[in-house]
Protein backbone atom coordinates (compact mmCIF):
# COMPACT_ATOMS: atom_id res chain seq x y z
CA UNK A 1 0.00 0.00 0.00
CA UNK A 2 2.68 2.12 1.19
CA UNK A 3 4.83 1.63 -2.74
CA UNK A 4 0.92 2.74 -4.02
CA UNK A 5 0.70 5.68 -2.45
CA UNK A 6 4.03 6.76 -3.21
CA UNK A 7 3.81 6.29 -7.07
CA UNK A 8 0.10 8.06 -6.74
CA UNK A 9 2.11 10.96 -4.72
CA UNK A 10 4.76 11.42 -7.39
CA UNK A 11 2.32 11.58 -10.19
CA UNK A 12 0.09 14.06 -8.82
CA UNK A 13 3.29 16.07 -7.92
CA UNK A 14 4.19 15.93 -11.40
CA UNK A 15 0.57 17.04 -12.74
CA UNK A 16 0.33 19.86 -10.29
CA UNK A 17 3.84 21.15 -11.30
CA UNK A 18 2.59 20.88 -14.73
CA UNK A 19 -0.68 23.28 -13.63
CA UNK A 20 1.93 25.35 -12.74
CA UNK A 21 3.96 26.14 -16.14
CA UNK A 22 3.05 29.54 -17.34
CA UNK A 23 2.01 30.29 -20.96
CA UNK A 24 4.03 33.32 -20.73
CA UNK A 25 7.12 32.86 -22.35
CA UNK A 26 8.68 35.06 -19.89
CA UNK A 27 7.61 33.58 -16.96
CA UNK A 28 9.21 31.56 -14.06
CA UNK A 29 6.06 29.55 -13.08
CA UNK A 30 8.56 26.80 -14.27
CA UNK A 31 11.63 27.57 -13.65
CA UNK A 32 13.99 25.20 -12.24
CA UNK A 33 16.15 25.44 -8.82
CA UNK A 34 19.92 23.73 -7.58
CA UNK A 35 22.04 24.35 -5.55
CA UNK A 36 24.44 26.20 -7.60
CA UNK A 37 24.55 30.05 -6.40
CA UNK A 38 21.84 31.85 -7.79
CA UNK A 39 22.62 35.29 -8.76
CA UNK A 40 23.28 37.65 -6.24
CA UNK A 41 24.07 34.88 -3.88
CA UNK A 42 27.72 33.09 -2.71
CA UNK A 43 28.73 30.14 -3.88
CA UNK A 44 27.37 27.30 -1.69
CA UNK A 45 29.78 25.07 0.03
CA UNK A 46 29.90 21.72 -0.88
CA UNK A 47 30.68 20.26 2.74
CA UNK A 48 28.96 16.48 3.13
CA UNK A 49 25.36 16.77 4.12
CA UNK A 50 22.88 19.41 4.66
CA UNK A 51 24.17 20.89 8.47
CA UNK A 52 28.20 20.90 7.13
CA UNK A 53 27.13 22.80 4.02
CA UNK A 54 25.05 25.48 6.50
CA UNK A 55 27.66 25.41 8.80
CA UNK A 56 30.44 26.06 6.46
CA UNK A 57 28.57 28.91 4.76
CA UNK A 58 27.67 30.66 7.67
CA UNK A 59 30.94 30.91 8.96
CA UNK A 60 31.37 32.31 5.67
CA UNK A 61 29.37 35.17 6.38
CA UNK A 62 30.47 35.53 9.52
CA UNK A 63 34.37 36.13 7.83
CA UNK A 64 32.53 39.09 6.43
CA UNK A 65 31.28 40.94 9.23
CA UNK A 66 32.68 43.09 11.79
CA UNK A 67 32.96 42.27 15.79
CA UNK A 68 29.73 44.76 16.26
CA UNK A 69 27.90 42.79 13.74
CA UNK A 70 28.53 39.26 14.76
CA UNK A 71 27.20 40.73 18.28
CA UNK A 72 23.82 41.22 16.81
CA UNK A 73 23.71 37.99 14.25
CA UNK A 74 24.39 35.62 17.24
CA UNK A 75 21.43 35.73 19.84
CA UNK A 76 21.03 33.47 22.57
CA UNK A 77 18.83 30.49 22.09
CA UNK A 78 16.50 30.53 23.97
CA UNK A 79 12.74 30.66 23.59
CA UNK A 80 11.70 33.83 23.83
CA UNK A 81 14.46 34.48 20.92
CA UNK A 82 12.84 31.61 18.65
CA UNK A 83 9.73 33.08 18.51
CA UNK A 84 10.73 36.83 17.66
CA UNK A 85 9.38 36.13 14.09
CA UNK A 86 6.20 37.39 12.60
CA UNK A 87 4.51 38.20 9.21
CA UNK A 88 3.83 41.69 9.69
CA UNK A 89 6.38 44.34 8.26
CA UNK A 90 9.57 45.06 10.63
CA UNK A 91 8.24 48.22 11.12
CA UNK A 92 5.55 46.91 13.41
CA UNK A 93 7.46 44.28 14.82
CA UNK A 94 11.41 44.32 14.95
CA UNK A 95 13.32 41.48 13.91
CA UNK A 96 16.53 39.81 15.72
CA UNK A 97 19.91 40.25 13.46
CA UNK A 98 21.09 41.49 10.32
CA UNK A 99 18.79 43.68 7.89
CA UNK A 100 20.03 42.47 4.85
CA UNK A 101 19.38 46.39 3.64
CA UNK A 102 22.34 47.83 6.00
CA UNK A 103 25.41 45.01 4.72
CA UNK A 104 27.41 45.18 1.94
CA UNK A 105 27.19 42.93 -1.37
CA UNK A 106 29.66 40.98 -0.40
CA UNK A 107 27.90 40.61 3.20
CA UNK A 108 24.89 39.99 1.49
CA UNK A 109 25.80 37.77 -1.07
CA UNK A 110 27.65 35.35 1.86
CA UNK A 111 23.94 35.86 4.20
CA UNK A 112 21.80 34.58 1.55
CA UNK A 113 24.73 31.68 0.95
CA UNK A 114 23.65 30.24 4.25
CA UNK A 115 20.05 30.46 3.53
CA UNK A 116 20.23 28.80 0.13
CA UNK A 117 22.38 26.03 1.74
CA UNK A 118 19.55 24.97 4.62
CA UNK A 119 16.41 25.45 2.43
CA UNK A 120 15.35 23.25 -0.52
CA UNK A 121 16.31 23.11 -4.22
CA UNK A 122 12.28 22.09 -5.45
CA UNK A 123 11.30 24.03 -8.74
CA UNK A 124 9.32 27.25 -6.63
CA UNK A 125 10.22 26.26 -2.95
CA UNK A 126 12.90 26.55 -0.71
CA UNK A 127 15.50 29.37 -1.60
CA UNK A 128 13.53 30.13 -5.11
CA UNK A 129 9.99 30.74 -3.35
CA UNK A 130 12.14 32.68 -0.64
CA UNK A 131 13.31 34.65 -3.10
CA UNK A 132 10.31 35.33 -5.43
CA UNK A 133 8.39 36.37 -1.54
CA UNK A 134 10.71 39.21 -1.19
CA UNK A 135 10.47 40.23 -4.64
CA UNK A 136 6.84 40.52 -4.17
CA UNK A 137 7.72 42.86 -1.06
CA UNK A 138 9.69 45.34 -3.75
CA UNK A 139 6.00 45.53 -5.76
CA UNK A 140 4.40 46.52 -2.21
CA UNK A 141 7.40 49.00 -2.22
CA UNK A 142 7.08 50.14 -5.92
CA UNK A 143 3.32 50.42 -5.53
CA UNK A 144 1.31 53.29 -6.90
CA UNK A 145 -0.40 55.74 -4.65
CA UNK A 146 -3.97 54.73 -4.26
CA UNK A 147 -3.35 51.13 -4.13
CA UNK A 148 -3.75 50.69 -0.01
CA UNK A 149 -4.95 52.25 2.72
CA UNK A 150 -5.58 55.96 3.93
CA UNK A 151 -4.00 57.52 6.74
CA UNK A 152 -6.96 57.60 8.96
CA UNK A 153 -8.72 60.33 10.11
CA UNK A 154 -5.84 62.94 12.15
CA UNK A 155 -4.66 61.18 15.65
CA UNK A 156 -5.34 57.67 14.79
CA UNK A 157 -2.20 56.66 14.40
CA UNK A 158 -1.37 53.15 13.98
CA UNK A 159 -4.04 51.14 15.29
CA UNK A 160 -4.41 49.22 18.69
CA UNK A 161 -2.16 46.54 19.20
CA UNK A 162 0.26 47.59 16.28
CA UNK A 163 2.50 50.09 17.08
CA UNK A 164 6.15 50.26 15.99
CA UNK A 165 8.31 47.96 18.27
CA UNK A 166 5.08 45.53 18.92
CA UNK A 167 2.68 43.76 17.15
CA UNK A 168 -1.20 42.71 17.75
CA UNK A 169 -1.48 39.77 20.06
CA UNK A 170 -1.30 36.12 18.88
CA UNK A 171 0.95 38.40 15.77
CA UNK A 172 -1.88 38.50 13.23
CA UNK A 173 -3.91 41.09 11.67
CA UNK A 174 -7.63 41.49 12.12
CA UNK A 175 -10.64 39.94 10.27
CA UNK A 176 -10.34 40.47 6.38
CA UNK A 177 -6.38 41.07 6.32
CA UNK A 178 -6.13 45.15 7.23
CA UNK A 179 -5.18 45.06 10.99
CA UNK A 180 -8.13 46.86 13.08
CA UNK A 181 -7.70 50.65 12.45
CA UNK A 182 -6.26 50.87 8.88
CA UNK A 183 -8.92 52.28 6.72
CA UNK A 184 -8.70 52.44 2.78
CA UNK A 185 -8.13 55.77 1.56
CA UNK A 186 -7.01 57.97 -1.26
CA UNK A 187 -3.67 57.04 -1.63
CA UNK A 188 -0.74 55.81 1.33
CA UNK A 189 -0.19 52.97 3.53
CA UNK A 190 -0.82 51.27 7.04
CA UNK A 191 -0.27 54.46 9.99
CA UNK A 192 3.16 53.79 10.67
CA UNK A 193 4.24 52.95 7.42
CA UNK A 194 6.01 54.21 4.74
CA UNK A 195 6.86 52.73 1.03
CA UNK A 196 10.64 51.46 2.62
CA UNK A 197 9.07 48.84 5.36
CA UNK A 198 8.61 47.16 2.11
CA UNK A 199 11.33 45.99 0.20
CA UNK A 200 13.49 42.69 -0.50
CA UNK A 201 16.36 44.92 1.64
CA UNK A 202 13.67 44.25 4.66
CA UNK A 203 14.50 40.74 5.62
CA UNK A 204 17.15 39.93 9.16
CA UNK A 205 19.40 37.07 9.53
CA UNK A 206 20.21 35.77 13.09
CA UNK A 207 21.60 32.89 14.42
CA UNK A 208 20.36 31.96 17.80
CA UNK A 209 23.40 30.48 19.34
CA UNK A 210 26.89 29.87 17.67
CA UNK A 211 26.27 28.09 14.27
CA UNK A 212 28.22 24.09 15.01
CA UNK A 213 28.14 20.73 13.47
CA UNK A 214 27.68 19.37 16.83
CA UNK A 215 25.49 21.84 19.69
CA UNK A 216 21.75 23.21 19.07
CA UNK A 217 21.29 26.49 17.15
CA UNK A 218 18.97 27.85 14.88
CA UNK A 219 19.25 30.03 11.55
CA UNK A 220 16.12 32.69 11.51
CA UNK A 221 15.63 34.52 8.46
CA UNK A 222 12.40 36.17 7.44
CA UNK A 223 10.72 39.74 7.28
CA UNK A 224 7.24 40.66 5.99
CA UNK A 225 5.38 37.69 4.45
CA UNK A 226 8.27 35.43 5.51
CA UNK A 227 9.73 34.13 8.36
CA UNK A 228 12.25 30.70 8.44
CA UNK A 229 13.45 28.61 11.33
CA UNK A 230 15.63 25.95 10.66
CA UNK A 231 16.93 24.02 13.70
CA UNK A 232 19.82 22.24 14.14
CA UNK A 233 21.86 19.64 16.58
CA UNK A 234 23.90 16.68 16.90
CA UNK A 235 24.63 17.41 13.48
CA UNK A 236 21.38 16.93 11.43
CA UNK A 237 18.44 19.32 10.98
CA UNK A 238 16.22 18.79 13.91
CA UNK A 239 13.28 20.84 13.06
CA UNK A 240 12.26 22.99 10.37
CA UNK A 241 9.55 25.19 11.42
CA UNK A 242 7.86 27.13 12.06
CA UNK A 243 7.53 28.19 8.85
CA UNK A 244 5.35 31.35 7.27
CA UNK A 245 4.95 31.81 3.88
CA UNK A 246 2.38 34.51 2.72
CA UNK A 247 2.27 36.48 -0.35
CA UNK A 248 0.17 40.41 -2.03
CA UNK A 249 0.20 40.08 -4.79
CA UNK A 250 -0.64 36.56 -6.06
CA UNK A 251 1.27 37.52 -8.92
CA UNK A 252 3.47 39.80 -10.38
CA UNK A 253 6.05 41.13 -12.84
CA UNK A 254 9.51 42.44 -11.43
CA UNK A 255 10.29 45.88 -12.14
CA UNK A 256 13.37 45.76 -11.20
CA UNK A 257 16.59 43.05 -10.75
CA UNK A 258 17.10 43.85 -7.11
CA UNK A 259 16.76 39.82 -6.82
CA UNK A 260 15.09 38.20 -9.85
CA UNK A 261 15.19 39.26 -13.30
CA UNK A 262 13.20 42.27 -14.45
CA UNK A 263 10.11 42.06 -16.74
CA UNK A 264 9.77 38.06 -15.11
CA UNK A 265 6.16 36.69 -13.75
CA UNK A 266 5.78 34.66 -10.36
CA UNK A 267 3.09 33.63 -8.58
CA UNK A 268 5.22 32.22 -5.58
CA UNK A 269 2.66 30.37 -3.81
CA UNK A 270 0.81 28.87 -6.54
CA UNK A 271 1.37 25.55 -6.06
CA UNK A 272 0.32 25.29 -2.84
CA UNK A 273 -3.44 27.16 -3.58
CA UNK A 274 -3.38 24.07 -6.31
CA UNK A 275 -2.66 21.36 -4.50
CA UNK A 276 -5.02 22.45 -1.86
CA UNK A 277 -7.63 23.12 -4.15
CA UNK A 278 -7.12 19.72 -6.14
CA UNK A 279 -6.68 17.97 -2.35
CA UNK A 280 -10.54 19.61 -1.92
CA UNK A 281 -11.80 18.19 -5.56
CA UNK A 282 -10.61 14.95 -4.76
CA UNK A 283 -13.49 14.43 -1.91
CA UNK A 284 -17.04 13.08 -2.58
CA UNK A 285 -20.10 15.74 -1.57
CA UNK A 286 -20.44 13.13 1.70
CA UNK A 287 -16.78 13.77 2.38
CA UNK A 288 -16.50 17.13 1.36
CA UNK A 289 -19.23 17.92 4.11
CA UNK A 290 -17.96 16.14 6.83
CA UNK A 291 -14.57 18.29 6.28
CA UNK A 292 -16.14 21.33 6.57
CA UNK A 293 -15.86 23.43 9.58
CA UNK A 294 -18.54 25.35 11.08
CA UNK A 295 -16.30 28.59 12.11
CA UNK A 296 -14.84 31.30 9.88
CA UNK A 297 -11.54 32.12 9.49
CA UNK A 298 -9.74 35.08 8.84
CA UNK A 299 -6.29 34.01 8.96
CA UNK A 300 -4.00 31.09 10.67
CA UNK A 301 -4.73 30.10 13.94
CA UNK A 302 -0.94 29.00 14.65
CA UNK A 303 1.03 32.14 13.67
CA UNK A 304 3.24 34.39 15.41
CA UNK A 305 2.87 34.21 19.25
CA UNK A 306 1.30 30.82 19.27
CA UNK A 307 3.76 28.45 19.68
CA UNK A 308 2.60 24.89 21.07
CA UNK A 309 -1.26 25.76 20.99
CA UNK A 310 -2.47 23.32 18.77
CA UNK A 311 -6.08 22.00 19.55
CA UNK A 312 -6.54 19.45 21.69
CA UNK A 313 -9.08 17.45 19.33
CA UNK A 314 -8.86 16.96 15.06
CA UNK A 315 -11.59 18.04 13.00
CA UNK A 316 -12.67 17.09 9.47
CA UNK A 317 -12.10 14.34 7.90
CA UNK A 318 -9.43 11.36 8.56
CA UNK A 319 -7.42 9.88 6.54
CA UNK A 320 -8.16 6.65 7.45
CA UNK A 321 -11.76 7.14 5.63
CA UNK A 322 -9.74 8.34 2.28
CA UNK A 323 -9.05 6.11 -0.60
CA UNK A 324 -5.47 5.59 -1.59
CA UNK A 325 -5.44 8.59 -4.75
CA UNK A 326 -7.00 10.87 -2.29
CA UNK A 327 -4.57 9.72 0.38
CA UNK A 328 -1.94 10.98 -2.46
CA UNK A 329 -3.72 14.54 -3.12
CA UNK A 330 -3.50 14.74 0.84
CA UNK A 331 0.63 14.15 0.50
CA UNK A 332 0.99 16.23 -2.36
CA UNK A 333 -0.70 19.23 -0.75
CA UNK A 334 2.01 18.86 1.94
CA UNK A 335 4.57 18.91 -0.51
CA UNK A 336 4.93 22.54 -1.38
CA UNK A 337 5.54 23.63 2.20
CA UNK A 338 7.38 20.81 3.44
CA UNK A 339 9.78 20.82 0.23
CA UNK A 340 10.91 23.72 1.71
CA UNK A 341 13.42 22.81 3.95
CA UNK A 342 16.71 21.12 2.65
CA UNK A 343 15.89 18.18 0.14
CA UNK A 344 17.09 15.73 2.45
CA UNK A 345 15.15 17.07 5.70
CA UNK A 346 11.95 17.13 3.22
CA UNK A 347 12.03 14.03 2.22
CA UNK A 348 12.49 12.14 6.21
CA UNK A 349 9.56 14.24 6.72
CA UNK A 350 7.67 13.62 4.26
CA UNK A 351 8.05 10.20 4.38
CA UNK A 352 6.83 10.35 8.29
CA UNK A 353 3.96 12.34 7.57
CA UNK A 354 2.94 9.60 4.97
CA UNK A 355 3.33 7.06 7.72
CA UNK A 356 0.96 8.91 9.76
CA UNK A 357 -1.42 9.62 7.13
CA UNK A 358 -4.58 7.59 8.66
CA UNK A 359 -4.80 9.52 11.51
CA UNK A 360 -4.53 13.00 9.47
CA UNK A 361 -7.40 14.88 9.37
CA UNK A 362 -8.58 17.87 6.51
CA UNK A 363 -10.80 20.61 7.17
CA UNK A 364 -11.71 23.55 5.48
CA UNK A 365 -14.25 26.39 5.76
CA UNK A 366 -15.04 29.18 3.13
CA UNK A 367 -15.86 28.28 -0.81
CA UNK A 368 -13.63 26.01 -0.70
CA UNK A 369 -12.04 27.65 -3.89
CA UNK A 370 -9.21 29.93 -2.64
CA UNK A 371 -10.69 32.97 -4.11
CA UNK A 372 -12.47 34.57 -1.37
CA UNK A 373 -11.32 36.78 1.75
CA UNK A 374 -12.06 33.34 4.74
CA UNK A 375 -11.34 30.47 1.96
CA UNK A 376 -9.42 28.35 5.24
CA UNK A 377 -8.05 24.73 4.66
CA UNK A 378 -6.16 22.74 7.33
CA UNK A 379 -3.86 19.76 7.75
CA UNK A 380 -3.43 17.90 11.07
CA UNK A 381 -1.97 14.88 11.89
CA UNK A 382 0.08 13.14 15.03
CA UNK A 383 2.99 15.54 13.64
CA UNK A 384 2.26 17.75 10.65
CA UNK A 385 0.29 20.95 10.54
CA UNK A 386 -0.62 23.08 7.90
CA UNK A 387 -2.83 26.18 7.32
CA UNK A 388 -3.50 28.35 4.29
CA UNK A 389 -5.92 30.81 3.86
CA UNK A 390 -7.07 34.25 1.77
CA UNK A 391 -7.40 37.44 2.93
CA UNK A 392 -8.56 40.84 1.95
CA UNK A 393 -5.42 42.90 -0.03
CA UNK A 394 -4.04 45.16 2.49
CA UNK A 395 -2.03 46.91 0.20
CA UNK A 396 -3.73 46.06 -2.98
CA UNK A 397 -7.18 45.92 -1.69
CA UNK A 398 -9.31 44.61 -4.57
CA UNK A 399 -7.65 41.82 -4.55
CA UNK A 400 -6.98 38.71 -2.00
CA UNK A 401 -3.85 37.66 -0.52
CA UNK A 402 -2.57 34.70 0.92
CA UNK A 403 -0.99 33.85 4.50
CA UNK A 404 -0.06 30.60 5.82
CA UNK A 405 1.62 28.34 8.51
CA UNK A 406 3.71 25.21 8.47
CA UNK A 407 3.94 23.28 11.87
CA UNK A 408 5.21 20.54 13.34
CA UNK A 409 3.86 18.69 17.30
CA UNK A 410 7.15 17.08 17.65
CA UNK A 411 9.60 19.01 16.04
CA UNK A 412 8.92 23.18 16.05
CA UNK A 413 12.29 24.57 17.38
CA UNK A 414 13.76 21.06 17.26
CA UNK A 415 11.20 19.93 19.96
CA UNK A 416 13.40 21.90 22.48
CA UNK A 417 10.72 24.36 23.44
CA UNK A 418 7.43 22.56 22.61
CA UNK A 419 6.96 18.99 21.17
CA UNK A 420 9.81 16.74 21.86
CA UNK A 421 12.54 15.71 18.56
CA UNK A 422 12.00 12.16 17.58
CA UNK A 423 13.32 11.07 14.29
CA UNK A 424 10.80 10.27 11.17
Amino acid sequence: MKLSICFATAAVLLAIMACQQDADPKSAAGAAHSSAPAPGVAAVPTGTGPTARVVQAANAFMATLSAAQKATLIQEFTASNAARWSNLPAGFVPRLGLKLADLDSIQTKAALAVVQAATGTAANEGFAEIQQLRAADDNLNAAPPGTGFGPGKPGDGPPPGMRRGGGPPGGGPGPGGPPPGMRRGPGGRPPGLGADDYGSGVYFIAFLGTPSATGPWMLQFGGHHLATNITFGKGKVTGATPKFEGVEPLRFTTANAKVLPKGTTYAPMSAEAAAMLAMLKGLTPEQSKQAKLAQSFFDVLLGPGQDGHFPATKVGLPGKQLSRAQQALVMAAMAPWVQDSDDATAATLLAAYQRQLPDTYIAYAGTGSFATNGDYVRIDGPEVWIEFVCQNGVVYHSQIHYHSIWRDHARDYGGNFYGSTRQG
